[in-house]
């Protein structure tokens, strides 16, 4: 008989498995990202029960806090015309059929290779006497440490290559005059009218 803590496993898994099937299936994109953002806070759940609660942190403030947020916006923001976008969706259907049809095989090879198990029983996913958070620390920062430095610097290059691309060249470019903006006054930047009823400015 299963306990509390693998009915609540299945639980968010089950969940996250709709939700993000649901991802791909809701014809209104906004409701793909809400489902999204249903499907990390449910993957948050899994990391928890897993002991990696620094991972389900990251996972909720960084992906729902940051880019599923983000993505919201967009696509509430652009004016994209779905119906168009959706025109050559047949032509690629043979693609798409075959590429899931060969995941489902996988997804089936997995499950039926897996005996279902207490979950309570899986290993920890932290050394013995070790926080999580201070097990991602001592491997990012220890062991690899030089890897973490270079992924830090080539993040950085790609922003700053991204910057210079879309950087307004021409002959004469919006720059910012750090003196004028520390001299303005209130009288330059406030502008007080009285606007009589009934007209406009």
């Amino acid at each position: 008989m299963m306990d509390i803590t693998s009915l609540i496993f299945y639980l968010f898994a089950g969940v996250s498995v709709a939700s993000a099937f649901m991802v791909i299936a809701a014809r209104n994109p906004v409701y793909s990202v809400l489902f999204l953002i249903l499907t990390f806070f449910n993957a948050a759940g899994l990391f928890v029960l897993m002991g990696a609660e620094f991972l389900a942190l990251i996972l909720v403030v960084v992906y729902v806090g940051a880019v599923a947020v983000l993505f919201l916006f967009v696509v509430m923001m652009l004016d994209i015309d779905f119906a168009e976008l959706r025109e050559g969706f047949l032509q690629y259907l043979p693609i798409g059929a075959t590429v899931g049809i060969i995941l489902l095989i996988e997804l089936i090879m997995v499950l039926a290779s897996t005996q279902f198990s207490d979950v309570a029983a899986l290993p920890s996913a932290s050394p013995e006497g070790m926080t999580n958070t201070m097990a991602l620390g001592r491997v990012l920062y220890t062991d690899h440490i030089f890897f973490f430095q270079t992924a830090g610097a080539i993040l950085l290059v790609a922003m700053i290559g991204a910057i210079v691309l879309t950087l307004e060249k021409g002959p004469a470019p919006k720059k910012q005059n750090i003196a004028k903006q520390n001299a303005r006054t209130k009288k330059d930047g406030v502008a007080l009218v009285d606007v009589k009823p009934g007209q406009g400015l």
